[in-house]
This record gives C-alpha cells, sequence and structure tokens, in this order.
C-alpha cells in the first residue's frame, strides 16, 4: 500500500543521463493521515513501522544510489560521446524517441556505434532484423517497439511508452556495451 506511491512517483525521480547535478535530495514524504487511521484492520504500530523505518530507508537508498549514479555519469565518456554526436542528451533522447515512433509495424529503435567512424548512431530496424548484421552498427541500447512491448498498458499509443521508457534504461550496461566495444 505504501509502496504503491512510492513505487509510482520514483518511475519519475530516476534523473535524466544529461542533467548532471541538479537533481534535489528525496525526503520522506508525510503521510496525509494518522498512523492509526486504518485501525482496526492495520493497527497503528505497523504503519509506523512501514512509514518511519522500511520506507524511510527506500528514500535514503534511491538517494545513495542516486548520487553513486551521478557520479559514474560525470566520469562517463557515453555522455561526452552523445554530446559530441548528437549535441545533447535531450536531442539524442528526441532523435531516438523519434526514429522508434517511426519504426512502421514491429521492429526495433536502437543507439549503436559504428566501428568504422569511431560515432554513436540511431537507427531502426524492422521486425527482429539484427542491427548489427543489416547496419553494421554494434548495439548499444536496444528499445523494443513491438506491440507487445507495450500494447497492454498504452495501448496503441507509442510515444507515451516511448516517454516512459526512458524512465528504466539500464544506463551502466549501455556504459558496459560501449566501453566494450570501443577496445
Amino acid at each position: 500500500m505504501l509502496c504503491r506511491a512510492a513505487c509510482s512517483s520514483s518511475r519519475n525521480l530516476v534523473p535524466a543521463l544529461g542533467v548532471l547535478g541538479s537533481r534535489q535530495k528525496h525526503t520522506l514524504p508525510d503521510l496525509p493521515y494518522d498512523y492509526g487511521a486504518l485501525e482496526p484492520h492495520i493497527n497503528a504500530q505497523i504503519m509506523q513501522l512501514h512509514h518511519s523505518k522500511h520506507h524511510a530507508a527506500y528514500v535514503n537508498n534511491l538517494n545513495v544510489v542516486e548520487e553513486k549514479y551521478q557520479e559514474a555519469l560525470k566520469k562517463g565518456e557515453l555522455l561526452e560521446a552523445i554530446k559530441r554526436d548528437f549535441g545533447s542528451f535531450e536531442k539524442f533522447k528526441e532523435k531516438l524517441t523519434a526514429v522508434s515512433v517511426g519504426v512502421q509495424g514491429s521492429g526495433w529503435g536502437w543507439l549503436g556505434f559504428n566501428k568504422e567512424q569511431g560515432r554513436l548512431q540511431i537507427a531502426a530496424c524492422s521486425n527482429q532484423d539484427p542491427l548489427q548484421g543489416t547496419t553494421g552498427l554494434v548495439p548499444l541500447l536496444g528499445i523494443d517497439v513491438w506491440e507487445h512491448a507495450y500494447y497492454l498498458q498504452y495501448k496503441n499509443v507509442r510515444p507515451d511508452y516511448l516517454k516512459a521508457i526512458w524512465n528504466v534504461i539500464n544506463w551502466e550496461n549501455v556504459t558496459e556495451r560501449y566501453t566494450a566495444c570501443k577496445k
């Protein structure tokens, strides 16, 4: 119950890769009701424990993880490559989103690395066509735009799915792929 509110808001808490150092620490929100308000169904002791201990630990751990994440990004070559090849993180995000929205039918939007040019590139592949086999790019980040990836939640509104997907990208994994393909 408490996690539902925290989890739904945490989707918006993951900072964008390009917004370094502008994040504020998260704080434990006050409950809009007294700990005893749910009695006799859930007693005040349980509510106080969950809110002041468990939920507080989640908030504190989120702050620690985000600090480490921001430090890693500041040192990262990936962000610099994105800025170099697309102008800014926001322009990169807009372009990859537009390419992914534009896939006709099923397929993938990709961020890939062109080994010959030493640059990042965005591409789209139809159906299950592999990125490296069709474009020569080394895959770094793939966004699945087959309807089964989003239809149950976003119906036929692919742009809404693509707006949300940026909140769950594993940048650590993308960075590892980028580092590995440059060797």
